[in-house]
């Protein structure tokens, strides 16, 4: 049976509205991809749809911030991101914290790591 699928590609500002046909869960076809980048993102996000999580952590001893924006230096597996979100909750991290700072290396054993995004002195 087939099936079509539409998604808008990300890749570039042209943001294609690119057709996938998938027949026995594979793709058969794909449309109104405008370049070879969108053909690639259209079977990543169809076969292994993949985020960049951005959230906030639990600061212990900071007088400016309760809060510690952070976010994974690579994309993660789109169905892992509500594990990670669950897994960063119980984090608490103390001060003195640096840009780039690994906070949770390889988050879930994905081999991505949770970085903070923010300076935050002690």
């Amino acid at each position: 049976m087939d099936k079509t699928r539409e998604i808008i590609c990300i890749i570039c500002p042209l943001s294609c509205q690119i057709k996938i046909r998938v027949k026995n869960k594979k793709i058969v076809s794909l449309e109104s991809n405008g370049c070879r980048r969108g053909k690639e993102y259209a079977e990543q996000e169809f076969y292994n749809p993949q985020r960049v999580l951005t959230t906030t952590i639990k600061v212990k001893n900071s007088d400016s911030s309760p809060l510690l924006p952070v976010r994974t230096d690579k994309p993660i597996p789109k169905e892992k991101l509500r594990e990670c979100m669950q897994y960063l909750a119980n984090i608490e991290v103390e001060t003195p914290i640096e840009i780039g700072q690994i906070i949770a290396s390889n988050i879930l054993k994905t081999a991505v790591n949770v970085i903070a995004t923010r300076r935050l002195k002690s």
